[in-house]
């Protein structure tokens, strides 16, 4: 007890530790002060012997009631009890029961007289030494023999040059004196099964605390805003206490939660040391580590986990391009401001060219009496007007209800053609490939491999953890390099946590930049992304691990945690509780997008095209204004015309255009009196006998030499004479 008593000052008497006592009086030792350690330290080391000597069979309770009868038939009092038998003193017992009852077998079979006794210096041999000898092997090596002592069954194997084989050793746990198994010649046999073993463990765990070490960061662990009055557990919250929690509730132990000093998870030091919760593990302070631990080659050959309560993998976080607003006049990018500029030249130009060369060639000048051969007027329907208007209609692909005649009008009006049939197919392609677009996906970085072929955004992870070592141990030449650049980057691409990961990223989104993108593990994105929209995940999983609950190596509590796990698991309670972390609490949720229908995506909206509309609602109501124009002049004339107020005649022409049933306008001519009825006819009698000079005259003179020029004809057209 001495050796454990040392021990226990250099705190080697933990319940991850085991002890095999190889001396056969080891359930000889009083361990009810173990038992007292166990409450002290929340747990002891297991110590597990070995002894030749069953207390409870008969053949020892009645020695030692033998023992005790004879000394007090000496007249000596002892305490002793099965328990307290050493192995050397049932060993002797049994030697000496086996001569003795060999000796008086062999008396009663062949009597011989006993001499005094020999000296044991002399060097005679007694006469009948060796005949007891053989007599006792023969004895004891027969197969029909049923003697049994102390220490088991008394039988001498032949073929073992007569020695004692058949013995059977028993395993025990010391503290609670409970028999294991059994060691014999043909080999190891265990008493308990996985249930008893199962149930001993739960005892255990249920009588302990356990110490459970994690590091602060969202959603798994978190102190409560409110810390007053809060003490131990209570002061924290989050994932990882709620599992271990709801682990708890299933195994019935009690826990507490302390975070790691160096706020750490655990990497291996250059020099072979481990830090953060491994450390805090190896060195026993803990009996439990969970957080978002990754499971790794590594970490599992320091210490022990359990099956995974979350499978994960790495992968990128990036921000996502600004939103841009659709233009109303979105209809115009297609084509550049410098483009637009000179088609509107070319118009002007087209339509001003077109007036010039009508006006120029004789060709374009037509008779607008066909049935007259001798006309006294030609017109020229290629006014600047309709010059622009046959220009704007060309363009726009509508026609128009006049077309030139002659070669060069011919030639501009083909080429102009030529030009808007390039120019509106060029437009109307761009435009739909524009419309489109702005409903898809632009980013150039969609996957690691997109994110290592370009050099404007910077990537790193955080240093110290599973992600990093998963690019410095890579063996595929594309995170090879990655690793290389991230590495040689100044200033440093890594951080200290991932917190400070998605900050940095968040920091090159707000500042328009967007290069930077950060390697962490899928749950922490997903996370990330459910509180800030203009995060996502870029990309696949580059690899698939999980996380677990770390525990010392070799802890008796494994196989527990673990099927508590898979019970969880099983019921669907672990998803219950990622989802209430990651989706309800702490403004979860609020950038999640629910399954929808994508048919419609590339359905243009009003965003896009609304600025053709105004367009169309600007021109409607210019026209309505000059039509109201064309309406108040001719009111006007109307006034003067009949010689009535401006007013008389706006109300009636009001009254006839909202009566829409009528098609047809009657002509209100100008009221005449017979004094100007006599002047207009000596005006007209004037001007016919003038006209019939004239063409007299221009019959004399054979045709030549015209009178002047006459006004602008009516209907849009100029006219000569």
């Amino acid at each position: 007890m001495d050796i454990f008593y040392q021990a226990k000052q250099v705190k080697l008497m933990s319940d991850y530790i085991s002890y095999l006592v190889t001396s056969l009086d080891a359930h000889t030792l009083d361990y009810t002060e173990l038992d007292l350690w166990a409450e002290e330290e929340s747990g002891v080391a297991n110590i597990t012997g070995f002894r030749l000597v069953d207390p409870n069979s008969m053949d020892v309770q009645n020695a030692v009631h033998d023992w005790i009868w004879t000394e007090r038939m000496r007249g000596n009092t002892i305490t002793l009890t099965p328990k307290m038998v050493k192995t050397s003193s049932a060993l002797i017992n049994d030697a000496v029961h086996m001569l003795a009852r060999a000796l008086h077998q062999l008396d009663q079979t062949e009597p011989f007289i006993v001499e005094a006794p020999l000296s044991c210096e002399g060097v005679d041999k007694w006469e009948h030494g060796e005949r007891i000898v053989s007599f006792v092997k023969a004895k004891y090596s027969d197969p029909d023999n049923t003697e049994s002592g102390m220490t088991g069954p008394l039988w001498l194997d032949k073929d073992s040059s007569y020695r004692r084989n058949n013995f059977t050793v028993t395993l025990i746990e010391t503290r609670a004196d409970n028999a294991t198994g059994t060691w014999n010649r043909s080999g190891i046999h265990l008493y308990r099964t996985v249930e008893e073993m199962e149930r001993f463990t739960k005892e255990l765990l249920s009588k302990k605390v356990m110490r459970v070490v994690s590091k602060l960061g969202p959603p798994y662990l978190m102190m409560r805003e409110n810390q007053t009055g809060t003490t131990g557990n209570d002061q924290f919250r989050g994932y990882a206490i709620e599992l271990i929690q709801m682990i708890a509730d299933e195994l019935k132990f009690k826990f507490e939660f302390y975070l790691v000093k160096d706020g750490k998870y655990g990497s291996l030091n250059k020099d072979g040391r481990w830090d953060g919760l491994i450390k805090d593990l190896l060195d026993r302070k803990a009996d439990l580590g969970i957080c978002d631990l990754t499971i790794t080659y590594d970490r599992e050959r320091a210490v022990d986990f359990t099956m995974p309560f979350m499978t994960l993998g790495i992968s990128i976080l990036y921000s996502n391009p600004p939103e841009k607003a659709p233009n109303l006049y979105s209809f115009l990018e297609p084509l550049s401001t410098e483009v637009w500029i000179y088609m509107a030249s070319a118009f002007i130009s087209v339509s001003l060219l077109l007036f010039i060369l009508a006006r120029v060639t004789p060709l374009e000048w037509n008779n607008p009496h066909p049935c007259n051969p001798e006309p006294e007027e030609l017109e020229n329907t290629f006014n600047l007007i309709n010059s622009m208007w046959f220009a704007m209609g060309s363009f726009l692909q509508q026609g128009c209800d006049f077309l030139p005649q002659a070669p060069s009008t011919r030639m501009v009006a083909g080429l102009w053609w030529f030009f808007t049939l390039i120019m509106i197919s060029s437009y109307t392609a761009n435009l739909a490939a524009f419309l489109t677009a702005a409903g898809l996906d632009t980013e150039r970085i969609h996957s690691a491999k997109d994110l290592g072929a370009q050099n404007k955004v910077q990537y790193g992870c955080m240093a110290g953890g599973s992600t990093q070592a998963f690019f410095a141990a890579s063996n595929t030449s594309e995170y090879q390099r990655m690793w290389s650049i991230m590495s040689a980057a100044r200033p440093t691409v890594f951080t200290a946590s991932n917190p400070l990961g998605v900050e940095r990223v968040k920091n090159a989104w707000e500042n328009g930049k967007r290069d930077y993108a950060f390697f962490m593990e899928s749950t922490g994105i997903e996370y990330e992304c459910q509180r800030t929209c203009y995060l996502r995940m870029v990309g696949n999983l580059l690899d698939s691990k999980g996380y677990g609950i770390a525990m010392p190596r070799n802890s008796p509590y494994r196989a527990l945690i673990s099927g508590a796990v898979l019970k969880l698991q099983e019921k669907g309670k672990l998803v219950q509780l990622k989802d209430r972390w990651w989706k309800q609490m702490d403004a979860g949720g609020a950038c999640e997008q629910e399954f929808v229908d994508n048919s419609d995506d590339n359905k243009l909206t009003m965003g896009h095209v609304g600025g053709v509309f105004l367009v169309l609602t600007y021109g409607c109501v210019g026209a309505f204004f000059v039509a109201v124009g064309e309406f108040l002049w001719n009111t006007h004339t109307v006034a003067i015309e009949n010689k009535i107020t401006p007013k008389e005649a706006l109300v009636k022409e009001m009254k006839f255009a909202v009566r829409c049933s009528e098609d047809t306008k009657p002509i209100r001519h100008r009221a005449t009196t017979p004094s100007s009825s006599r002047s207009g006819s000596r005006s007209l009698g004037r001007s016919l006998a003038l006209s019939l000079l004239q063409l007299n005259a221009f019959q004399r003179l054979g045709g030549g030499g015209g009178g002047g020029d006459g006004g602008d004809g009516g209907g849009g057209t100029e006219k000569k004479k």
